[in-house]
């Protein structure tokens, strides 16, 4: 049996070495990373799992650490508030509950005017 086995074996060794010039030997492509669209009734349907696969970036690219910010950048960067420009909360809070209803500020009420008559409020202790 184990004579037979060897045999066999050398045999099918043998076989790709007496291939004459009219034998065609296949040999299997490496897989591309390429998308495939498949047409069904006249509509193309591409792969959406490979395109988005595509548009990943690079592993190389997700590791490395972001760009230093320059100067001008750093400021571009900074809230508005602190950059002296429109900030919608402030104006809100500056506003007052006539926001979206004046243009002047809320403002306390006057005080009622002092009578010349009585003596003038005490002041509570500080």
């Amino acid at each position: 049996m184990a004579r037979l086995l060897s045999l066999l074996l050398l045999a099918c060794a043998a076989l790709p070495a007496q291939a004459d010039e009219h034998t065609v030997v296949v040999k299997a492509a490496a897989p591309q990373k390429g998308c495939v669209e498949v047409e069904v009734h006249g509509q193309r349907a591409p792969s959406m799992a490979c395109l988005s696969e595509k548009l990943l970036p690079n592993s190389n690219t997700m590791n490395r650490p972001p760009p230093a910010l320059s100067g001008a950048e750093a400021i571009v960067q900074r809230p508005s508030n602190q950059l002296g420009l429109y900030n919608r909360a402030a104006l809100e809070h500056r506003m007052g509950n006539a926001f979206g209803k004046s243009v002047t500020p809320q403002r306390p009420a006057p005080p009622p005017p002092a009578s010349p008559l009585l003596p003038p409020p005490l002041l509570p202790p500080r």
